[in-house]
């Protein structure tokens, strides 16, 4: 009862605001009930819009020319030449793996192809020798067929003593970890004097370069929605607070679904530079679907009770104008507009001030609009 009575009081003093303010404005009001004049208020006609049909996922912005550095050679780290953001040249050293035992097995190989090296001459100058003695009849065809053989071992085994230290100064290569390209480092997880050896990517990482360049933005497209993907639609990358950082379009599809986020990978090319946007950034990825006409309001005309949205429409009742509430439901925002998705129809006049003082069914003189 309390609250109908302070309603009731707050309605009459401000239908006395709305004789007021009509008197001062020398205008004339159509009759609202016994004599008494509406609010006034301000219209504007609805009107249809082109609007986007979007959808807004997460997106990770990826480089095309993105190395995991693992280890090739299992060892303990003696040195680490980077940090993370440094920025590398294809080639340059990273780190340093305790190579002493490889370069021990090096000098081996040197040492073996050294020898084989001395009894491949010996057989070399050998065979001339006999060639000679058998070409003046001096020796048996065997004995030179001997000797030709035992040189042809003799080569077999130097030319497999040089590959196999060619081998192993290979594999001492691989103690130097070395950027693959120019690019920055990330994250680097390990320590001097860690251990480290060969396995998957996510146990054995010892950093990670990135071209931080051609970048692309990772996006996944439920299921459900993968049939109205297509190849240059439309996608806007946008902050947290909704601004646009780039707008790009949809340039790799692919065919199959991921098993873990039952989503179809969607990628689009970014090409921002590095002080907007860098690798393994999440951002928010505005897809659209389509463009299609729709009814938009300013977003001042849209009152909320009880969490629902709605608008009062100016309509005329029994020879006046009343304020009558219209439940709407709200789609994307298309600059300070609100489009409709249901709830008014082209050429409905919104009412778009005083709104916070109206009630369903109260009388309102239109002051513009």
């Amino acid at each position: 009862m309390k609250e109908s009575a302070l309603r009731n009081t707050i309605v009459g003093g401000l239908l006395l605001m709305g004789l007021v303010a009509t008197g001062c404005q020398k205008k004339d009001a159509a009759p609202a009930g016994a004599g008494m004049q509406g609010l006034p208020v301000q219209t504007v006609a609805v009107t249809l819009q082109p609007v986007a049909q979007t959808s807004e996922f997460v997106a990770t912005i990826k480089s095309r020319r993105s190395a995991t550095m693992v280890p090739q050679v299992s060892g303990q780290l003696t040195q680490i030449l980077v940090r993370s953001g440094d920025h590398v040249k294809a080639g340059q050293p990273m780190m340093l793996i305790d190579p002493r035992q490889q370069q021990a097995t090096v000098g081996q190989m040197k040492a073996t192809e050294r020898q084989k090296k001395a009894l491949y001459d010996f057989n070399t100058v050998e065979l001339g020798r006999q060639q000679k003695l058998f070409d003046a009849g001096v020796t048996s065809h065997d004995a030179f067929d001997t000797e030709q053989q035992a040189f042809q071992n003799a080569k077999a085994d130097y030319e497999s003593a040089v590959e196999s230290r060619k081998t192993q100064e290979q594999l001492l290569d691989y103690y130097t970890i070395k950027a693959p390209f120019d690019g920055i480092v990330g994250d680097v997880p390990v320590h001097v004097g860690d251990y480290v050896s060969p396995g998957s990517a996510t146990t054995a990482m010892l950093t990670t370069v990135d071209e931080g360049k051609d970048l692309e933005a990772y996006i996944y497209i439920p299921t459900e929605r993968s049939s109205e993907v297509r190849m240059g639609q439309e996608v806007d990358l946008t902050d947290n607070s909704g601004n646009v950082l780039e707008k790009t379009a949809v340039s790799f599809i692919s065919p199959e679904v991921d098993p873990t986020l039952q989503g179809i990978l969607v990628k689009a090319p970014v090409h921002s530079g590095a002080e907007i946007l860098r690798t393994a950034q999440l951002v928010k990825a505005r897809v659209v679907w389509s463009t299609k006409p729709m009814a938009v309001v300013p977003v001042l005309a849209v009152t909320r009770q009880g969490g629902l949205p709605f608008v009062y429409v100016m309509q005329q009742q029994n020879g006046h104008f009343a304020a009558v509430q219209k439940a709407v439901t709200l789609g994307d925002t298309v600059g300070n507009q609100y489009s409709i998705s249901s709830g008014l129809s082209a050429g409905d006049k919104v009412i778009v001030s005083g709104t916070q003082f109206l009630v369903n069914g109260m009388p309102v003189i239109p002051i513009g609009g």
